[in-house]
């Protein structure tokens, strides 16, 4: 099976998934309920309430901060889908980095048009750190988001979250399903019938060292001002992986909670995205999510329970991930060194695993008659098919 033939089926299977994720009563949507409930994650939830509140009984002021830098064409309809959120007073505060397009007067001129939004311009490029950060030292509410440029939210998601938030004044970060889109008309957010989880933020955060994943996108994301203020915002040592170690952070001092039967953002995938140019690649990323787990235990480590256990947990994770990058790289007749240095790099006892033997075999048999060996296509599809497992597990639940 050609490495095309099954990108085109996960593609198509994913979109399916997604459809139906959120709930709803059709077939589709019963079927995905009961695929994900075989791939349940082991994380046990503290909470778990169905038809909660839609939105909170107070009206809170929620800060978005949108950093910009060249989106000028899409700012109009992020900043639409913030203005006009309803159950919460909405302070939009748009951080330009210098554009060199027409973001900048694009943003005033949606200042001008609607009280809520503020636009600051920074003398010189901050980059999206600094832009954030920047953003939110001015913000005044009780709540914060941080939204890219390019992306938006559906009606209704940051009551949603809010009413979370006020129900459990634990919780510090609430997340949900976010809706990917590729670049054009936006698609319309689903709304089902809502449910809320509330984790431990211990448990939740140990559930991400135990997988080495990040289970959050970005936009659908709504933390606590006072929260940052304790712990911080965006780190400046990361590049790719800052809101990760940021929504790690704050699980290590709270609670975490995710909004069921709604999409909580929309996400736009397009060609000028950093996710698809400067932070593309499976090694870039391995290793920047090294960089994010090594920064969050620099950074609180002193204030989480069994930190050094928790960091080896996401050390040897990462290495095991690593050992997935170089087996498919062997399969494919690529050298796999980058992925094994890697893997030895951040859990050196991986050396010695005998998965790791297998693939330096593989990739010397490889090199020496030119094509992979017989096992490789149902290695690869195994791989493929435990992804897209993870995937349903992560559309389902939010883990």
């Amino acid at each position: 099976m050609s490495a095309g033939t099954l990108d085109r089926a996960a593609a198509s299977w994913r979109g399916w998934v997604d459809r139906h994720a959120t709930g709803g009563t059709g077939a589709g949507a019963r079927v995905v309920r009961t695929l994900g409930s075989w791939v349940r994650s082991p994380l046990a939830a503290q909470s778990f309430r169905r038809r909660p509140a839609a939105a909170p009984q107070l009206r809170p002021k929620v800060s978005v901060v949108v950093p910009c830098y060249n989106y000028g064409r899409f700012l109009p309809q992020t900043v639409g889908s913030l203005v006009t959120q309803e159950g919460v007073d909405v302070e939009v505060i748009v951080v330009d980095d210098t554009s060199t397009d027409d973001s900048l007067a694009v943003a005033h001129a949606l200042a001008a048009e609607h009280p809520a939004v503020t636009v600051l311009a920074n003398e010189h490029n901050l980059g999206q750190v600094g832009s954030f950060n920047r953003g939110w030292e001015q913000s005044t509410g009780e709540f914060v988001v941080r939204l890219d440029a390019d992306d938006m939210l559906p009606p209704g998601a940051l009551a949603r979250a809010t009413a979370v938030m006020e129900q459990y004044p634990r919780v510090g970060l609430v997340y949900g399903h976010p809706q990917h889109f590729e670049d054009g008309t936006p698609p319309v957010g689903a709304l089902h019938e809502l449910s809320w989880t509330v984790w431990d933020g211990r448990a939740w955060l140990s559930e991400r060292c135990r997988t080495g994943v990040s289970s959050i996108t970005s936009p659908e994301v709504v933390m606590r001002a006072d929260l940052l203020k304790d712990v911080g915002p965006l780190d400046p040592h990361l590049k790719f992986t800052m809101d990760v170690e940021m929504w790690l952070r704050l699980a290590a001092v709270s609670d975490v909670a995710y909004v069921g039967g709604a999409d909580q953002a929309l996400h736009r995938e397009h060609a000028g995205s950093l996710s698809v140019n400067e932070g593309s690649g499976a090694l870039l990323d391995l290793r920047a999510r090294v960089d994010a787990y090594d920064r969050l235990f620099a950074n609180v480590g002193d204030r989480i329970t069994g930190a050094r256990g928790l960091h080896d947990r996401a050390r040897s994770a990462l290495a095991r991930d690593a050992l997935r990058y170089a087996a498919a790289a062997a399969d494919r007749s690529e050298p796999p060194a980058p992925y094994l240095e890697l893997a030895a790099e951040v859990w050196p006892a991986s050396a010695s695993w005998p998965s790791t033997a297998r693939i330096g075999r593989r990739a010397v048999r490889a090199e020496r008659t030119g094509r992979a060996g017989s096992g490789a296509v149902v290695r690869k599809v195994a791989r493929r098919a435990r992804a897209e497992l993870m995937y349903l597990r992560w559309a389902t639940s939010g883990l």
